[in-house]
């Protein structure tokens, strides 16, 4: 009899995936204000590697819209519902926090809320203002959901002029129905494409998973694709399994593997790519923007 492969037992981490969590005065700084405002980050509801690193060099990813999402992607660990309707005074609380932790690039993500009319753009919108109006001169990224194809949606969120737009495939388009069964690779490339008709100076990114199954071919397909609707950020990290209950590591891919396909990326035409086994959307997103420049 064949074995549920969320059943199969955890593979091994090799070594370049042990590391110490830092932590201290910084750390705490974060935390506690990310308490104090109610907020939520993508470090801790999806289980973050790079909390302890991001948290006491005095930064964090913020999840808007809740922190439960509509979606039952078999990577993630973010938890889904029920759902609360959005918190109208989540924007500002969003500002207040930034501005306290004094950041001068931040990244804004959210769950995915197929339970609202417009995916929730507006409060996307309304962020963004709120952080602009403490800090005018920050700038910001944004990572967004698909939306479910609104081309409004988008349009709302591109007029606020996030810094950067991203949006993320994920993986290659054969382990969609496995990895991401609610989500449309096509839908994704095209939100990409859209981005660009919409605002042609708007920088976009993207980002891949790896360890899933997929091969080396289908990679550098999703890269074609990607460079095809005018995406030139990439990022590349290793997807490690936050429980039992979600999808097992199928490989654990070796730094010089991430290394060489950096490479590849980079000659393909990408203008910046990071790439490695502890990279994630928001890793080091400042330093990877500016390498664009």
């Amino acid at each position: 009899m064949n074995q549920n492969p969320e059943q199969r037992p955890r593979m091994k981490k090799p070594p370049w995936l042990k590391r110490k969590i830092p932590a201290g005065a910084v750390y705490q700084k974060v935390r506690n204000t990310l308490k104090s405002g109610c907020l939520h980050t993508v470090c801790e509801e999806a289980l973050c590697p790079n909390i302890g690193e991001c948290y006491s060099s005095g930064t964090a990813t913020f999840i808007i819209l809740g922190d439960r999402c509509t979606r039952n992607c078999r990577f993630c660990a973010i938890r889904h519902g029920p759902l609360s309707l959005p918190d109208p005074e989540e924007p500002d609380r969003v500002a207040e926090a930034v501005e306290n932790l004094g950041l001068e690039y931040v990244v804004i993500t959210s769950v995915t809320r197929d339970d609202v009319p417009d995916g929730g753009a507006g409060i996307f919108a309304e962020t963004i203002h709120a952080v602009r109006k403490r800090m005018p001169k920050i700038e910001i990224e944004v990572l967004i959901p698909d939306f479910q194809g609104n081309r409004d949606a988008l349009s709302t969120v591109i007029e606020a002029r996030p810094d950067v737009l991203n949006h993320n495939v994920e993986t290659v388009p054969r382990l969609y129905p496995t990895v991401r069964p609610q989500a449309l690779y096509q839908r994704s490339l095209d939100l990409l494409r859209g981005v660009r008709a919409i605002d042609a100076s708007m920088p976009t990114k993207s980002g891949l998973m790896l360890g899933l199954g997929e091969s080396p071919h289908e990679l550098k397909k999703v890269f074609r694709d990607l460079l095809g609707a005018d995406c030139r950020m990439l990022t590349l990290g290793q997807y490690l399994r936050p429980s039992s209950d979600h999808l097992p590591v199928e490989r654990y891919v070796p730094p010089d593997e991430f290394d060489a396909l950096r490479l590849v990326a980079l000659d393909m035409g990408f203008d910046e790519v990071a790439s490695g086994p502890f990279v994630r959307s928001s890793y080091h997103a400042k330093e990877l923007f500016h390498g664009t420049k």
